[in-house]
């Protein structure tokens, strides 16, 4: 007679016992520095750095005879006076030669009344400084106020819808407290991540958001693993308290956690380091945010479930968790 096949899991770590719970307040003070200081900088220092997608301006494509040097483009502009632009390469495709260079400048650059005021400082500094090689009448692109605050609008509603969204999915496949756990771990992963750009004055554009949209799914799938886990060792473990269930279906996870996301990590690090300056925000933004993600997973979320079983009790209310039938 056939049974059920038998499922091999890859482990990293054996026989973990690792007290989470017990580092909780180390954890509270790694998340309470950096919250603070990307709030403080967001507040006081740089604000959120927000890219022409946002603010509006200016954007010229420049496309060069040959394969251009972007620190001597630089250079070029910094000489001619071209104040806050920002470069970015074209990578090469199977339809690009790699030989474009978007140039941005923001709405301050280039008013809305002389819209070619920008794009002429600019040709005129690359013809007068830049000797590398030549190049062709550039393209421009203009992005309004008014567009630019709609963008952000929708950038904001649509993380908000997210976050709304998965609450409600936890929320019927869980229960609340496991909702509110994990959308408050995820909203701690987006806060950091915003800070981190601030912090380092990098500009915010539409690629990073869809970065963030990204980051908030996979935090949000290694929280349920977490979830799943410590739901179903309650039904198996019901003489245990709720700090020993947590700390043992981490420590059972932390292999998935680690090879998943370390292997995550290592592809978007590279992304960062050999990925270009077109997509520097958009790999700088999964490599914190992936760090952070798989951080609160263990250090944010479930520690709230303990919380919320202590206070339960202080209130003198029944404070078990839903626990789910082990798998046969």
């Amino acid at each position: 007679m056939l049974g059920t096949p038998e499922v091999i899991e890859l482990e990293l770590f054996h026989d973990v016992n690792i007290d989470w719970l017990g580092k909780k307040w180390y954890f509270l003070g790694f998340s309470l520095i950096f919250s603070v200081a990307g709030i403080l900088s967001m507040a006081f220092w740089h604000g959120i750095p927000r890219g022409v997608d946002f603010k509006g301006g200016t954007q010229i494509r420049v496309p060069f005879d040959t394969a251009p040097n972007e620190d001597h483009i630089r250079h070029a502009l910094d000489v001619a006076g071209v104040k806050d632009f920002t470069l970015q390469r074209i990578s090469a495709t199977a339809t690009e030669k790699g030989n474009d260079v978007v140039i941005l400048l923001p709405m301050s650059t280039a008013s809305d009344q002389h819209h070619d005021a920008g794009l002429q400082s600019v040709v005129e500094a690359l013809r007068s400084n830049y000797t590398d090689s030549g190049f062709s009448q550039p393209s421009i692109q203009i992005v309004g106020p008014t567009a630019g605050k709609q963008l952000q609008k929708q950038a904001a509603l649509a993380t908000l819808y997210s976050l709304i969204g998965m609450l409600v999915y936890l929320w019927f496949r869980f229960e609340l407290i496991y909702g509110v756990a994990a959308v408050v771990a995820v909203f701690h992963d987006t806060l950091i991540t915003v800070g981190a750009f601030s912090l380092t004055n990098q500009e915010i554009t539409l690629t990073v958001i869809a970065a963030i949209l990204t980051l908030i799914g996979y935090s949000m799938n290694d929280t349920i693993v977490v979830f799943d886990r410590i739901r179903e060792n309650l039904a198996l473990s019901r003489r245990e308290s709720l700090t020993e269930v947590v700390n043992r279906s981490i420590n059972q996870t932390l292999s998935r956690t680690v090879i998943s996301s370390g292997l995550t990590f290592l592809t978007v690090l590279s992304l960062f380091l050999f990925g270009g300056e077109v997509l520097h925000g958009f790999s700088f933004a999964l490599v914190v945010g992936i760090v952070i993600g798989t951080y609160s997973s263990i250090a944010v979320a479930a520690p709230m479930l303990v919380a919320y079983q202590d206070w339960r009790k202080r209130q003198g209310k029944v404070s078990n968790l839903p626990a789910k039938r082990a798998r046969a």
